[in-house]
């Protein structure tokens, strides 16, 4: 059975190249919006047990501030070293003004 949608944050309050940090399912997540989509994603780096949130976004893509890795906000994957492994995406949804995740 799939988890329920939670609203995490209100329609319009992040602009393109912005994040934000969300709890949602009692995981620590964050929110961006790349290119005025929405993706949900681990808040840590897979690489280091280090923030996304102190990286940025460019394009579809977030970047750790730690080493460089850069990862697809759509699919999770790696896209540069020294990251291996992917990071946890989750789907979203904007319904009633609100933005929604839910943790799968």
């Amino acid at each position: 059975m799939d988890a329920p949608f939670e609203a995490v944050a209100e329609e319009g309050e992040l602009t393109p190249g912005q994040m934000k940090k969300i709890q949602a399912g009692g995981k620590r997540l964050l929110l961006c919006n790349a290119e005025g989509d929405y993706y949900a994603v681990d808040e840590m780096c897979s690489h280091e047990d280090y923030s996304l949130y102190l990286g940025c976004i460019q394009g579809r893509r977030i970047k750790c501030s730690l080493h460089g890795s850069y990862f697809d906000l759509e699919n999770g994957a790696p896209l540069d070293e020294p990251a291996d492994e992917p990071i946890r995406t989750y789907p979203t949804k904007v319904e009633q003004g609100q933005i929604w995740t839910r943790i799968d």
